[in-house]
């Protein structure tokens, strides 16, 4: 039996659960914080449902896109609306201005000359005209009475200049003088003078009264008969209000077109009439809430929380112990619900550029594609929701981003995007020629504008896909394959390091390497994760390699100057270091997750017995036992047993095929027994796959060999001067019986 240390775990015999548990966090397969109980977990989950439920109804109930406004007629706009779409509809307003224009054609219907009336104004001026001649022949009184008399005729304000012009007639000149003054009232009161054509009629009794009177004479006519002269026709507003509503009943209703991306409103403009009828029709004014429409929506929104959530629970219960993944999805499917609520109402191209695949393509490369495929299903349904009602939508969104997510599943290279936008650029056009071409009148501009809309969605889609893929993963901590890659690269600065200062290491981590990736391409298994875990899982021997077998190469051993116990605390040292050293150089939480999983909670039994042999109190065993956690994933239960098979075979150089799968049988069995495989989600089925893969690779290194004869020239030494035969067979090294697990190791 070999008295070297045991710094692999195929030497440490499994047990119970010792001191704290190291927190991974979400990348490694389980939750946060170890000591998250279910019902922390529910509770989490809970609350991200109703956060779902809560703010997806209250987006769809309360909040106006942009362009709806609250203003009324008169109000300054307080930014810039366009026509989300174009509309043709029967304006109110239009009509109405219509009408009031052909109204407002038809002349106001008057009555007359009212000939009673001129009669009336003529009479009226002989007695003013037979009153001022009697005071011209009364010879009784003097010229300053005869004024006085002649300023207070009643019904006649004459100047002064007219009454001296009276005053200064003889009679044969007054005569005249009133002969005139009826001769023209006469004339003007038979023609039609409305009320408003007064002062132009008096204006033509100066173009009417002959030249051939005298100034004096003309003067006193204008005075006399301007002030006789009154309106003869009069408004029929009867027959003006009917003659004007029959030319508006003429007026056909006004049909008015508003065009997509037409201005409504511009920012600081006065809201008129028809811009105010143009925000009602295109449902951009802010209305009250309706109730019964909440209801609806908060309904509908808690049915869809509600499939995710019992999806969740059965179908997906890890996800539950993972609280950044739960987060993740969450943003989300939040992002393309209220994305799809702002920007797609109204819209007729834009539907179809909405990059809602992008969303489910993240899920499928971060998180689960499965989850996925279920994101897939909300994002259609709800573009769908938003366009109307549109089942060529809901299909075209549905297609693309199944199509999508399954391409990009699992992706090995950049190429996948390229396929990825390539294949859904095919299902957008498929789907849209589908429902386009069931129309017999097919309008070609708008259906090439659909399939370019349709390609371009397509590589959006795939661009913001790529460029969540490479950031949002360092955020949310899961390793994507792109940071796999790289660290995959043996000029990674830290696997650079493990290969110079623990080469025995190094060899030994590339070993398990291609043991992991062969069982986890065997059970479905992430082999990309499970190679770079295994590259990884022991770098904390980098800080003091020469206190693992594999390292030394002198034959000297550092553990037999140290006691157990100091030796123990130095292996079970290297995860602690290798943890520090990992988020020293930012590694993935899921690689992160390999250093302590992949001993979980064993037992470093060679210096624990070793303790017990030369102490004679009782040893505490968790003193000598890993921290753990037990493998939380597959990919970290399967680098668990390779790296203890590996040490195993290694150690014993198993000289049979027969006896190499009894030692893997055994290892296996023993881990599994011990509850070490407890906490991951292998099944028998999956051990039963690992342990194949395991043996073919394994058969391919640690293979018998054949015993080569000797030449001629080494059968006689003394032909080349040689002076002692060399070892044969094995490769010039010794066969290492092998032992029971728990009893001898070499790592």
């Amino acid at each position: 039996m070999s008295n070297r240390p045991l710094g692999n775990s195929a030497a440490e015999v499994p047990g119970s659960a010792g001191s704290t548990t190291a927190a991974i966090g979400d990348g490694g397969g389980r939750a946060d914080r170890p000591q998250d109980s279910p019902l922390r977990q529910a509770v989490r989950a809970i609350l991200l449902a109703l956060f779902l439920w809560v703010s997806w109804s209250a987006l769809y109930i309360f909040y106006t896109s942009p362009d709806h406004v609250a203003v009324q007629i008169g109000d300054v706009s307080p930014r810039n609306i366009r026509a989300p779409r174009q509309i043709i509809y029967v304006s109110e307003l239009k009509t109405r201005e219509a009408r009031d224009l052909a109204a407002a054609r038809i002349p106001d219907v008057y009555v007359g000359p009212d000939m009673q009336i001129a009669r009336q104004q003529v009479n009226h001026l002989y007695r003013v005209l037979q009153d001022i001649e009697d005071i011209l022949e009364d010879a009784s009184i003097g010229r300053e009475a005869k004024a006085e008399l002649l300023r207070t005729l009643p019904d006649m304000e004459m100047s002064e200049p007219a009454i001296a012009s009276i005053l200064n007639m003889d009679m044969r000149e007054w005569q005249g003088t009133a002969f005139e003054a009826g001769r023209v009232l006469d004339a003007i009161m038979r023609e039609e003078i409305r009320p408003n054509q007064v002062a132009d009629a008096r204006r033509r009794v100066q173009r009417l009264t002959t030249y051939a009177l005298t100034d004096d004479q003309r003067l006193v006519v204008y005075a006399l008969s301007q002030e006789m002269i009154a309106p003869n026709t009069f408004l029929d507003a009867e027959q003006t209000a009917s003659r004007r509503q029959e030319a508006r009943d003429a007026i056909q209703p006004v049909t008015w077109t508003i065009r997509q991306g037409e201005s409504i409103l511009r920012e600081g403009e006065i809201v008129t009439e028809l811009a105010y009828e143009k925000l009602q029709v295109l449902d951009l004014l802010d209305t009250d809430l309706n109730l019964q429409e909440a209801i609806g929506t908060a309904l509908l929104f808690l049915v869809i929380v509600m499939v995710i959530a019992i999806y969740v629970v059965r179908g997906h219960p890890l996800l539950l112990g993972r609280p950044r993944r739960q987060l993740l999805v969450v943003l989300t499917l939040f992002t393309v619900v209220a994305l799809a609520h702002l920007t797609i109402p109204g819209h007729t191209l834009l539907p179809y550029l909405f990059p809602a695949a992008a969303a489910v393509m993240v899920v499928a490369v971060l998180v689960d594609v499965q989850l996925a495929m279920l994101v897939a299903v909300i994002s259609a349904f709800i573009v769908g929701y938003n366009a109307g009602g549109s089942l060529e939508l809901t299909l075209y969104v549905l297609a693309g981003s199944v199509v999508g997510g399954l391409v990009v599943w699992r992706m090995e290279n950049l190429g996948a995007f390229v396929r990825c936008a390539l294949y859904m650029a095919i299902t957008h056009v498929a789907i849209i020629l589908a429902f386009r071409l069931q129309t017999f009148d097919v309008d070609a501009v708008g259906l090439l504008q659909l399939i370019a809309a349709g390609v371009g969605n397509a590589i959006f889609s795939a661009s913001l896909t790529f460029v969540a893929y490479a950031f949002i993963g360092r955020i949310f901590g899961i390793a994507t394959s792109l940071q796999l890659f790289e660290l995959a690269r043996p000029t990674h600065p830290l696997f650079r390091q493990l290969l110079i200062e623990a080469p025995g290491t190094y060899h030994h981590s590339i070993l398990v390497s291609n043991m992991a990736e062969r069982a986890a391409e065997a059970i479905g298994a992430d082999a990309l994760l499970a190679r770079v875990g295994s590259y990884y899982h022991d770098i904390g021997k980098t800080l003091q390699p020469y206190f693992f077998a594999e390292n030394q190469s002198d034959g000297k051993n550092p553990h037999d100057d140290l006691d157990p116990a100091t030796s123990a605390e130095i292996i079970l040292s290297h995860p602690r270091e290798g943890l520090r050293l990992a988020r020293k150089y930012r590694l993935p939480d899921r690689v992160c997750a390999f250093i302590p999983e992949h001993h979980g909670t064993t037992l470093v039994t060679y210096f624990y017995r070793r303790a017990s042999q030369e102490s004679e109190e009782d040893v505490n065993e968790d003193d000598y036992r890993y921290s753990g956690p037990k493998p939380q994933t597959k990919e970290t239960a399967i680098v668990m047993l390779a790296d203890s098979i590996e040490a195993w075979v290694r150690a014993n150089r198993p000289s049979t095929q027969g006896e190499m799968e009894r030692v893997i049988r055994r290892v296996m069995n023993d881990r599994l027994v011990s509850g070490q495989l407890d906490e991951c989600d292998l099944t028998l089925k999956d051990l039963d796959a690992i342990r194949m893969a395991f043996i073919s690779v394994l058969q391919g290194i640690f293979h018998p060999r054949v015993q080569y004869p000797e030449s001629s020239e080494r059968r006689n030494p003394r032909k080349n001067g040689d002076s002692a035969p060399q070892p044969s067979g094995n490769g010039g090294s010794s066969t290492i019986a092998p032992a029971k697990p728990g009893e001898a190791s070499v790592s």
